[in-house]
């Protein structure tokens, strides 16, 4: 695995004459930000040496290199989930390879149901924390010491200054920004809503199926970390509404121009 991400690292060092520092993973509906990159350079993931192919509606399949906000930036349109057949290490897969090319800070994004009584459909939710209820980790198996530390800490798993950031420009642009503990399921089911209600019970205020694998090895990589999380659904005991794949995208796209107007300005300023 090693091997093979140095191979990957070194193809898209001879794509890429100027290698960002800032990289960030678009999630379901999300994929717009990219029309406010500027002089873009798409590379299909289908012709990177290694990489996997997203198989989920919504997802388009490329890696862009460009710049954002006045910075150099990479963006996954389009990422990998463990519930297409994936392992976790093919899952993370590109989040080695970014951090072999030399990425600083990671923006994730994703869409999930809500559990948080406060919460409506559209809002956009901070991450804070994480509840990782996957079946395997990331980081099982042999570590190789160069990509980190054994035992990495995951105690700031979401870096407090990027979300102070993240408060400060909602403040000024006038933004309704939530905070909240999301919830790493594997998916590809929607919850019960016994399941919804043990989610909130546990502690959590949103959930979904990715991001989380991707914020451990981004962790133990060191890179500073900052998720978001859209509220497509809202579930629990009280709530009727079937969510379907069609709606969480819809409401996703409603909520992008808030998750643009924030990201945007975050690496500008981060």
């Amino acid at each position: 695995m090693l091997e093979k991400i140095k191979q990957t690292a070194d193809f898209l060092r001879n794509k890429v004459s100027d290698m960002p520092r800032t990289a960030i993973i678009l999630g379901t509906g999300l994929g717009d930000l990219v029309d406010h990159i500027i002089d873009k350079q798409f590379i299909a993931y289908k012709d990177i040496p290694n990489f996997p192919v997203s198989t989920v509606e919504g997802h388009s399949g490329n890696l862009i290199f460009g710049t954002l906000g006045g910075k150099r930036v990479m963006a996954m349109q389009g990422r990998f989930h463990y519930y297409e057949g994936y392992d976790m290490k093919q899952v993370t897969f590109p989040v080695r390879v970014m951090q072999l090319l030399g990425i600083e800070t990671l923006f994730v994004s994703n869409a999930a149901g809500g559990m948080n009584k406060e919460f409506r459909v559209g809002d956009v939710m901070v991450i804070t924390d994480h509840i990782n209820l996957f079946p395997e980790n990331p980081l099982r198996g042999k570590n190789f010491n160069e990509l980190g530390p054994r035992f990495p800490a995951m105690t700031e798993a979401y870096n407090k200054k990027l979300v102070a950031l993240a408060d400060t420009i909602a403040q000024e642009q006038n933004l309704r920004l939530m905070h909240g503990v999301y919830v790493g399921t594997p998916g590809p089911t929607f919850e019960t809503p016994a399941e919804y209600e043990y989610f909130r019970v546990i502690g959590g205020d949103a959930v979904g199926r990715s991001t989380v694998p991707e914020v451990i090895v981004a962790n133990h990589g060191g890179m500073r970390v900052f998720g978001i999380s859209v509220i497509t659904d809202l579930g629990g005991k009280d709530i009727t509404e079937v969510p379907t794949h069609e709606e969480v995208q819809k409401a996703a796209v409603k909520a992008q121009p808030t998750v643009v107007a924030l990201i945007k300005e975050m690496v500008a300023r981060s």
